[in-house]
């Protein structure tokens, strides 16, 4: 299953859910979705998503200086962003139990009760 379409429509929940708990630059938020089971989501996606969250006020940013390179920005949650992650989440919760309910209703209407499956 191509799960590019279905990453547009989490990405920004993804992204908020792994910076909640610990701030990160782009790569590193790159590796810890990656990391998390999203091997197909693109660097391009990712850093567009940081950006657009940035704002819109859900993500703050500050710029850490490196001795082994270019500076890194990192990214943080702010309240808003809590709040958009909280919210996020539910209506995750509510579409993946509907979209499972129709599934499991497919797979009975196939296989009646009492049939071999």
């Amino acid at each position: 299953m191509d799960t590019t379409q279905l990453l547009k429509g989490v990405l920004d929940l993804a992204v908020l859910a792994v910076v909640e708990d610990d701030d990160g630059y782009g790569y590193d938020v790159l590796r810890r979705l990656r990391a998390g089971g999203l091997t197909e989501v693109g660097d391009a996606s990712v850093y567009g998503t940081l950006r657009r969250l940035y704002a819109a006020g859900a993500l703050t940013s500050y710029v850490v200086p490196s001795d082994e390179g270019p500076h890194r920005k990192y990214y943080g949650i702010t309240p808003v962003g809590r709040t958009q992650l909280e919210q996020q989440t539910k209506d995750w919760a509510t579409f993946s139990d509907t979209v499972t309910a129709l599934l499991d209703h497919r797979t009975l209407d196939h296989h009646p009760q009492g049939a071999a499956s």
